[in-house]
């Protein structure tokens, strides 16, 4: 995955000793007698932490992708590897696009966390400066990203798609009142991590509350559904995998498009909304929100008519997101430089969101 790597930061050390005993004891055949292992850290996502370990061995390298949680999380599912592990496990066999999962460690005293780890799969991440395939020739920029919109939203329909029936992702799902459940889980997430005052955020919740609108069924939702999530073809026409699963459930097709919608970004938008390295979807040739949600209607065939809701929601999930990731940050649990800004950001999804609620 194109996706920059660098040398794993100190406060996020892996124990790699620990992992090639534990790899040998569960999955022999990857780590041979003389195996050793590298490791390398994906620096860009905000939540869970990743990295590309290569298994150096005498009949050529392997790269796997390991993910577990960062250090001062109390759990949730955001955090939870072994059902992220799992959704993949059930998703690889059905032909959805993502990467196959190799094994998955429980025990939390290999690594200090439960973590699993995944073939790593070779493609285009579109995360931060526009790479030159998209830009070049300029003439044709247009055309591009109205096909990469046309297949975000595709791959999102196909997704909503998939049959959910039958366990294990029937066990996902919790029946009805999927869209009250997410309001109000997020609400109290929001007031478990602020750490300031931002009345914006108390008076979105309220709206949210008063307004849930009607489920409008329930498919496999991936609920983190956005333009770096998804790894592309070198021509940058064909999604190879969609990453980042952890959220991942059973509900309400809506709330995840509405989630997509919160992160892509708009030409007139404020600049602190590109400063989440999504700002690609700003280039010109690029659908607007609007037109997403009018294609994902029309592809899908579900009733879009609320869509402020979704929206509004959205704004208000991806801004607690932000405040929970800040909130580590001002703990001291982490020391990224790229989180200090995030209480802005917050206060910036917010007004947004206030905007979408009002019309």
């Amino acid at each position: 995955m194109s996706d920059a790597l660098i040398p794993v930061r100190d406060a996020d050390l892996v124990d790699l000793d620990a992992l090639q005993r534990w790899l040998a004891s569960v999955a022999p055949e990857f780590v041979p007698a003389g195996t050793t292992l590298s490791a390398r850290q994906f620096p860009a996502g905000f939540s869970n932490l990743t990295y590309l370990v290569t298994l150096h061995r005498a009949e050529g390298d392997r790269a796997l992708v390991l993910r577990r949680p960062p250090r001062g999380v109390a759990g949730g599912i955001a955090h939870d590897m072994v059902r992220e592990y799992g959704i993949l496990a059930a998703l690889h066999p059905l032909g959805v696009p993502v990467p196959r999962p190799v094994a998955c460690g429980e025990d939390a005293t290999v690594l200090g966390a439960p973590f699993y780890l995944m073939e790593y799969v070779s493609g285009v991440i579109l995360r931060g400066a526009p790479p030159a395939r998209l830009l070049e020739p300029a003439e044709q920029l247009p055309t591009r990203m109205a096909a990469l919109s046309r297949t975000f939203v595709e791959t999102l329909v196909q997704l909503h798609a998939v049959p959910v029936d039958t366990p294990p992702l029937a066990l996902l799902g919790k029946g009805t009142g999927y869209v009250q459940r997410q309001v109000h889980g997020w609400t109290k997430r929001w007031q478990a991590s602020r750490t300031r005052p931002v009345p914006t955020m108390d008076t979105v919740a309220a709206w949210l509350t008063a307004h849930c609108p009607p489920e409008r069924g329930s498919v496999l939702v991936h609920n983190d559904f956005k333009l770096d999530n998804l790894v592309f073809d070198a021509t940058l026409s064909e999604v190879q995998a969609i990453l980042d699963w952890e959220m991942a459930t059973v509900g309400d097709p809506l709330m995840d498009l509405g989630t997509s919608l919160a992160y892509w970004v708009e030409a007139g938008d404020a600049p602190i909304f590109r400063s989440l390295g999504l700002g690609i979807t700003a280039l010109p040739g690029a659908w607007t929100r609007a037109d997403l949600v009018r294609e994902y209607g029309q592809a899908s065939g579900r009733d879009v008519s609320d869509a402020p809701f979704y929206l509004t929601f959205g704004l208000f999930k991806v801004a607690v997101i932000a405040q929970q990731i800040f909130a580590r940050y001002e703990q001291g649990l982490t020391s990224d430089a790229r989180f200090s800004r995030l209480g802005d950001v917050v206060e910036a999804l917010a007004e947004k969101a206030e905007g979408e609620m009002r019309g």
